[in-house]
């Protein structure tokens, strides 16, 4: 199933991956990183809640150890935001209540795809800003050491929720929504974030 959404979804994946873009400019500065994970936490936050609220789907994958909003929290924090400044931080409400586990999968793919390049992008922050990435990157190491096994195990329940062509595509569609979701939130949110940060 993990191969069909790569094939399916492929035409979204340059835009997806170019919203990295700013964190490997030559001039990459705090204010590009606090942006990052501005964006990241007004699209992520909603859609754990929208899958905390999906019937049955904690049985079916651990979404507690999944959860990175918290940690988006965290880094926000130590590079100076306050409490109430990420209360103000725009949501994504464009994050649908999924009807079932097949369309909160597919929705999660988008996000579990990204932590495959976490690292990659640790490490180059960590040459550009190192004193804010030292004290505040929670995030992109939300997975370390484990990135392989919980993309695996996501494979895996992927695998076994798709057993039926119908479902498998529910999955499909649901990871293409997400995918333009995301893109439309990030190209309207820009403003948003930069007057966010300006607080």
């Amino acid at each position: 199933m993990i191969d069909r959404l790569h094939a399916e979804t492929r035409a979204n994946h340059a835009d997806a991956d170019a919203d990295v873009d700013l964190l490997f400019r030559d001039q990459t500065s705090v204010t590009d990183y606090l942006m990052f994970l501005t964006r990241q936490y007004g699209f992520e936050a909603p859609l754990e809640s929208a899958c905390a609220m999906t019937p049955n789907l904690d049985l079916m994958i651990e979404l507690r150890e999944r959860q990175k909003a918290g940690l988006l929290a965290q880094d926000l924090l130590g590079l100076g935001l306050r409490p109430n400044d990420i209360a103000m931080i725009p949501q994504c409400l464009r994050v649908p209540q999924f009807r079932g586990a097949a369309e909160a999968l597919g929705w999660m793919y988008v996000v579990e795809r990204a932590t495959l390049a976490h690292s990659v992008i640790r490490r180059h922050l960590m040459m550009r800003l190192p004193r804010a990435v030292r004290d505040s990157s929670m995030y992109l190491q939300a997975y370390a050491g484990s990135v392989g096994k919980r993309w695996r195990d996501f494979g895996m329940v992927l695998d076994d929720v798709a057993r039926h062509p119908a479902i498998a595509e529910r999955i499909v569609d649901a990871a293409n929504d997400a995918f333009r979701t995301q893109r439309r939130w990030i190209m309207h949110d820009q403003r948003s974030s930069r007057a966010a940060m300006a607080i």
